[in-house]
This record gives C-alpha cells, structure tokens and sequence, in this order.
C-alpha cells in the first residue's frame, strides 16, 4: 500500500522498482544488549562509503533528512539526544511487529525492564504505543541461562496459534577437558494461544551452530507469492573473532552469514529442508552483519522483489546502521545495494539506528536506535514507486 503524502515530520524512505525488473520506573540504560567486547572502534566507516558509491542494485532505497548530523564515530552514549521522538520511549531493543486478527498491533522486544520479552500494543502501526507490564516469555527454556533473552520476532498462525522465535544464551558447558566453554547463543521458538502469550518454549534449542559461533537475530517471513514459510536468522562469527571491534574487527575475520530455512507454513516450526546462506559480511560491513528483515514489496506498476533489510558494523558504535539487499528469488542471490547505508547515523538526527523491520501492508519501518533510555523504537514510512524515486522530509 502507498502511503498518501502529507505535511508530517516523518522521514519518507522510497523503494525504486524499474520496469526492467521482475519481478513501572524504567532503567537508564546506554544500550541494546549486555555484550561486552573490546577496543570499540568505526574506522571502516569513510572508507565503506566511497566504495558503496561504485555500484548499486536495480532497487535504490534512499532517506534524506534536514536534521542536524552526528559524526559516524560516536559511540553509544545515554545522553544523546535525537531530534526524531520515539515512538516508544524505553529501552526496547531490536522491536518486531505483528498485526493481530482484530487489528490490535503488537511490538516485541529484546529482554528488559524485568521481562524476558518486552512487549507493547497499539491501535495502528504508527501508534500510540502502549508498554504491556506482564512477561509473554515467563520462561525462555530450562537450556538457557534465563537472562539476555534477545531479539523475538512473533507470526501468527492462524486458529488461535502464535509462534515466537528468539535467541536465547545457553547455560555454559564444559568441554572435552572440564574446562568451561563460553555460552553462546541458540534459537528457541515458543507457542501461545495468544499474541501476549504466555508463550511455552520448547525443551531444547532450535538451532545453535556452536562451531560457529552460535545463532541470533531470528525473524520469520510468509512468503505472499508462494504462501510458504521460512526463518531467517544470523550465524554469531564475531562471537569468536580475534578481537577489535564487535569481536570481529581484526583479521582473520570470521564469517557472520545470514541464513534462511523453510518450515512448514501450518505449525512454523517443522524445518524443510536445509539452511541457505543468503548474505554475509564484505570489508564495507565491518565486522558483521545482522538484524536480517526479509519482505516482498512491489512497486505501482505490479513489479517486485525480495528485500533483506539488515543492519552493519557493531551495535554499540555511531557507525551501526540500515542496509538492504534485493533478490528475484526468496533464497538469492542477494545483491547488496550501492547506495548503502539506507539509514545511518545523523540522519533523522538519529544515533546508531539499526534492526529494521517491516510493516507488512503499511509501507512503514520500525527500528531502534540510541536514547536517553537505551535504545528507543522508532519507525519511518516509504513506498514503491514504479517510475521515479521520490525522496521528501517535511515539518508540520
């Protein structure tokens, strides 16, 4: 759906499809998630710019803002103060959203302010957000260590039946020796009844990869061209990188691929098949990629594509920001767009902006990005133009 255009201080994001293609009292917290890795650094930042310039995708997503730029080498910091007022204010990290049956909208988020899961309600996408002060998770499974419960995404079913899919730490191990192995992350997946739960996870993880460093950043897709259902997630490398920035600033770099797997479209959790890398990091991206969002979006003419949002660079550095990549197929190839980043810091006076999501049907993304509270949830409308790329930021 195209958005009408109006006076608003919204920030309007466009999607170019050419006709050539087919197809309770709140922490101050400075940040997202409770990692910790050294020597922050974003010197990757300048140089990804100018290379990014070389080449771009057949799909241009462009953001332009009037607001007062911040230098891409801040870092995360609680006193920050963007000109772009939350749609959320409160730590509500790595927020997705789902419309319910009756309309009512949900938000979720990584773990905080005491629960799990946080979650928030609304009439519309848009707002007004509603914190809801009950745990949807109360319990994210017997084989993790019941804190740092990170990054749910939630889809509906059909019948009354939700699956909530999210990372979870895994209570630590010993290896081969007795010594203790560090915990890393694995998917779990969770079933309710309801949208606000409480969800009931499953005995043990869904995925881990271990070897690889583990697994986050879950977010489920149904696909509307073929009604099949798929997970797409993030193998963690930087986990076990060699150190610098995100864990994963020094060479040898390890891989943090974006994966995607087929599951059965009736219960969302049957996988089918094997897992396809679909996307990884490249010297542009600094460390990491992740925060993978896939959508089908179509342009006014009736063509489209396969959109992978995800976010690069490390979360906890002023260069963390919003990518996209485009595909004719749902498993790639995926080509990362020349005009990267879509979002970065400065623009909508934002800090750090990342975890982009879709709003299915609503032509709208929500994100977060720094705040004096952690990290607030923000959002920003676009729409797929078939003819002309239409880039607009108005106050009223």
């Amino acid at each position: 759906m195209r958005p009408s255009l109006q006076s608003t201080t919204l920030g309007y994001l466009t999607i170019f499809l050419p006709y050539c293609c087919s197809t309770a009292a709140l922490p101050q917290l400075p940040i997202a998630h409770p990692r910790s890795y050294p020597d922050p650094n974003n010197q990757n930042y300048l140089a990804r710019q100018e290379s990014l310039k070389e080449g771009h995708s057949d799909v241009d997503i462009e953001l332009l803002s009037n607001a007062k730029e911040q230098t891409p080498s801040e870092t995360l910091s609680s006193s920050s103060t963007a000109t772009r007022v939350p749609v959320l204010r409160l730590n509500f990290p790595d927020p997705s959203v789902l419309q319910d049956e009756d309309g009512t909208w949900y938000a979720f988020a990584t773990a905080g302010n005491g629960k799990q899961i946080q979650a928030a309600t609304a009439p519309s996408s848009s707002g007004p957000w509603a914190y809801v002060d009950r745990h949807v998770l109360p319990d994210p499974g017997s084989w993790t260590t019941g804190q740092h419960t990170w990054a749910p995404d939630v889809s509906r079913l059909g019948q009354g039946r939700y699956v909530m899919y999210y990372s979870g730490q895994q209570r630590p191990t010993e290896d081969t020796n007795g010594s203790p192995r560090s915990p890393h992350y694995c998917l779990g997946v969770a079933t309710a009844s309801s949208a606000l739960g409480p969800y009931i996870p499953m005995e043990k993880p869904w995925f881990c990869a271990e070897d690889k460093g583990g697994i986050i950043d879950p977010s489920g897709f149904h696909d509307p061209l073929t009604g099949r259902r798929y997970v797409i997630y993030k193998i963690d490398g930087n986990s076990i990188g060699h150190g610098g920035s995100c864990g994963n600033g020094e060479t040898p770099h390890v891989p943090t691929p974006i994966m995607i797997v087929e599951v059965d479209s009736e219960d969302g959790v049957t996988i089918l098949g094997d897992p396809i890398q679909i996307l990884d990091r490249d010297e542009a991206d600094g460390p990491l990629v992740e925060a993978p969002s896939l959508a089908y979006l179509e342009a006014s003419d009736g063509e489209g594509r396969y959109v992978l949002f995800y976010s690069s660079h490390c979360w906890f550095e002023g260069s963390y920001d919003i990518n996209y990549a485009t595909a004719n197929s749902v498993d790639g190839p995926y080509r990362k767009s020349g005009y990267n980043p879509l979002m970065a810091t400065g623009d909508l006076g934002l800090t750090a902006p990342g975890g982009a999501t879709v709003v299915e049907g609503e032509g709208r993304l929500v994100f977060h990005a720094n705040c004096r509270e952690g990290r607030c949830m923000y959002d920003a409308e676009f729409w797929v133009d078939g003819t002309d790329v239409i880039i607009r930021e108005q106050e009223g």
